[in-house]
């Protein structure tokens, strides 16, 4: 919802497009929050969406919470923003079936090739771009999320325009996401963001999926060393500091300390329910995506 000057509030219509884990959770809380908002899904995702909705579970909770949030098989159009929340091989599909329609599209994703792919489908002028700071796994039917605590309370979800500026839209679209509860904040270096983040995030996946989750990394230190190595590589290749500036200390600190650390995290809850575990086909198409995208981008940059 939106105000007018007149104070009068006025109805946004939302479209998630993409009900894995993070559409799933960002549609609930929109939908929660008193926005006109539909779930885009398909299949079989589409049918148990129908009957029991979206089911959300914090972490390993028993407690199952259903929310109601209206579902589409296709997009119809009149939408004010399009939220686009799918793995990084599916998005050239997404781009056909939005680019003869109106409104912006906020691509929450994994991306590492910049702005003008997308915009060269559905026009430049839509694209804003993003990341889903909420992580989780699927069990069934159920989308089990990570737990709210005070290190997720200090990682705001970053969008932003795709040439960095601050602009009417950008600060409306955050004000709407934020009177959903979604921490969100603008981020002028969104194109840096996202290539930094498939820096550290494709040798971290592809390293969780080859030892067999990320308890069995941590357990394997050479393995962890090689996977510092490929990321410090990463860092290195992208013609830009890393954003946000922490990313620096994966190419400062010494390697025995970055090493303790990451064994750490790997056997923390918050990996168990980050979707490092997840093997599945879809999952392993992503990272290898991400990093063709890598090997694109340090080339023409």
């Amino acid at each position: 919802m939106t105000e007018t000057n007149l104070g009068q509030r006025v109805a946004v219509k939302l479209l998630v497009y993409g009900a894995g884990v993070t559409g799933s959770v960002f549609s609930a809380r929109l939908y929660e929050a008193g926005h006109d908002v539909s779930l885009l899904a398909r299949g079989e995702r589409l049918a148990a969406l129908r009957r029991y909705g979206v089911q959300l579970a914090e972490a390993d909770s028993p407690v199952v919470r259903r929310v109601p949030v209206p579902v589409v098989e296709h997009p119809a159009g009149g939408y004010d923003l399009i939220a686009v929340l799918v793995r990084t091989h599916q998005v050239d599909a997404v781009l056909e079936s939005l680019a003869g329609l109106d409104g912006d599209v906020l691509f929450l994703l994994n991306w590492a090739a910049g702005a003008q792919p997308l915009g060269a489908v559905i026009g430049p002028e839509r694209v804003l771009l993003g990341f889903p700071t909420a992580a989780g796994t699927m069990d069934g039917d159920v989308v089990r999320h990570r737990a709210t605590n005070f290190m997720t309370r200090l990682l705001p979800m970053p969008i932003g325009e795709p040439d960095g500026r601050g602009t009417p839209r950008l600060e409306r679209i955050v004000r709407e996401l934020r009177t959903a509860g979604i921490n969100v904040k603008a981020e002028p270096r969104m194109d840096a963001w996202l290539t930094t983040h498939a820096a550290f995030e494709v040798p971290l996946g592809q390293a969780a999926h080859a030892a067999g989750g990320p308890v069995a990394l941590a357990d394997d230190p050479d393995a962890v060393r090689g996977m510092i190595r490929l990321m410090r590589q990463n860092l290195a290749a992208l013609p830009t500091p890393p954003v946000p500036r922490g990313f620096v200390a994966l190419r400062t600190l010494p390697e025995g300390l970055l090493v303790a650390m990451l064994r750490r995290f790997l056997r923390s809850p918050t990996a168990a329910h980050s979707g490092l575990d997840n093997a599945s086909p879809a999952a392993v198409a992503e990272l290898e995506r991400m990093a063709e995208q890598l090997r694109a981008y340090a080339r023409v940059r």
